[in-house]
Parts: C-alpha cells; sequence; structure tokens
C-alpha cells in the first residue's frame, strides 16, 4: 500500500519508497486458500488439512465481506482512514479487534488524531477483486486509506503483467478519485524461483515511479520471523505482530496526517 485530500496506501509487502526496496527476509505473500503449488506431491492428510484451510479462508471471506459492506451505512463525520486489501489487512486468524487496522486506530487515538480507520480487507483478495471492490471504496470517500493486495496473485503463480495492471489500475483510479496512494509489497517464498520473485518484487517500485506515491518498505518489518509476531502459517501476523504492523503503517501516514 502524501497529503491531505485522500490517501491509499497500497501496501502488498515488498517494495520501498518511489522505487527502492528494501532486503528483508523471504516473506510469504497473503494467504490464497486455492493455492497448490504443491498439492501434487501432498499425501492424502495434506489434501485434508488444504481444504481445510480452503474453508476456513472462504467462512473469514465472508465475515470481511459482511464487515465491509457495514462500514458503507457508518458516517461518524471523521476523514476516513481506509485499509484496503486481503487477508493481511483483515486480519486473518486473529480475533476481533486484532487486527492492524484495529490497532492503528487505537495509535491515532493516542496520538490525538481524528480519523475513522475502516478496515476493508477480504480474505483471499487478489488485485482483481481489488479493482472490482473500487466502486465501493471511492463511495466511502476516504481521506487516508491502506490498501494492500498482490500477496495472492503471487501465491496463484498469475502472469506479473496482469498483476501490475490490476494494481496500476487500483492506484490510478484512487488518485483520480482524489485519494493519496502510497504502497508497499509483500515478497513470496524463495520457491517461486528467482526469476519470479524479482519480477514480482519490482512492480510495486514501478508503479510508486509512475504514479509518483510513498512506498512502505515491508509492511511486516519487525515482525516476520520474529518469535510470536507470526501464526502457525508463516503467512500472517499474531494479535501481537498486527500491533507492530499498525505501527509501520503509522510511520508512513504521520507524515500527512492533521490533527483537528
Amino acid at each position: 500500500m502524501r497529503i491531505v485530500p485522500s490517501l491509499v496506501i497500497v501496501t502488498a509487502l515488498a517494495a520501498g519508497l518511489a522505487g527502492c526496496r528494501g532486503k528483508g527476509p523471504s516473506a510469504p505473500a497473503a494467504t490464497n486458500a486455492r493455492t497448490a503449488n504443491s498439492s501434487s506431491a501432498r499425501g492424502d492428510g495434506a489434501n485434508q488439512d488444504a481444504s481445510a484451510q480452503d474453508a476456513s479462508v472462504e467462512d473469514a471471506a465472508a465475515r470481511d465481506e459482511q464487515r465491509t459492506q457495514a462500514a458503507l451505512k457508518i458516517e461518524d463525520g471523521r476523514p476516513l482512514l481506509l485499509c484496503f486489501g486481503d487477508s493481511l489487512t483483515a486480519g486473518l486468524g486473529t480475533g476481533a479487534g486484532q487486527s492492524y487496522p484495529d490497532y492503528l486506530q487505537k495509535d491515532l487515538d493516542g496520538l490525538g488524531y481524528h480519523y475513522r480507520v475502516v478496515n476493508q480487507g477480504i480474505s483471499g483478495n487478489t488485485t482483481k477483486d481489488g479493482v472490482a471492490r473500487l466502486k465501493d471504496v471511492r463511495r466511502l470517500k476516504p481521506e487516508i486509506a491502506v490498501v494492500e493486495f498482490g500477496g495472492n496473485d503471487g501465491l496463484r503463480g498469475l502472469p506479473i503483467a496482469d498483476t501490475e495492471a490490476n494494481l496500476d489500475r487500483i492506484v490510478r483510479a484512487l488518485k483520480g478519485a482524489g485519494v493519496k496512494v502510497a504502497l508497499a509489497g509483500i515478497t513470496l517464498p524463495p520457491d517461486y524461483g528467482e526469476d519470479y520473485i524479482g519480477r514480482f518484487d519490482a512492480m510495486y517500485g514501478e508503479i510508486a515511479k509512475r504514479y509518483q506515491v510513498p512506498m512502505l518498505p515491508f509492511l511486516l518489518e519487525h515482525v516476520y520471523g520474529v518469535p510470536g509476531m507470526m501464526q502457525r502459517d508463516h503467512t500472517h501476523a499474531t494479535a501481537k505482530g498486527n500491533e507492530v504492523v499498525a505501527r509501520n503503517v503509522l510511520a508512513l501516514v504521520k507524515p500527512i496526517l492533521k490533527k483537528k
């Protein structure tokens, strides 16, 4: 996933500000329940586990959808900081109030910033899904938003050209609506191959340069690989990890926040 009218942080976990990507650890991308990168080599038990995970993510996505639709009906007068993305934004695998947008709200409140943080993360979403949801996002008229997409595209091994085109469309549409955009990135596990990962990572920097948008170097900075910060799937942050993710995002948006 940087000024006032509306800001969107497109966070997909890997590239640096305006194209400079930090050398972080190889981190997995956001969950895609249907990824079968090694399914042909799995035993029956592993396949059953994968099926259970599929169902779990689908259930989570349904709950996420209900939450995102409910947000469209709420209006309390505060400018919106929108978090727009997939399971990393939704807080898959954590309890109510434990996603990074929840902690970001607490951080902003504690610092005296008058914003309402809206979690528009839906588990399993790809960049294509993000494009499809642009209409609803624009209806919210966010002033600040955190958008995090791309990980599920990578895990599915989708063509990078398609992912980049979708992400480009998201950034362009939001900027066209007066929304400020900041972009971060995700990287992929090493078994996706050096060439694919290299092109995947570079995509974020290219879009950031194209639209002159700021970037968060790595959403899971100080989280990935840290004991107690990641769930057993090695993909999603724990509640404790999401507190750190919120601080990472806060550092990115703080220069453009207004106190009222």
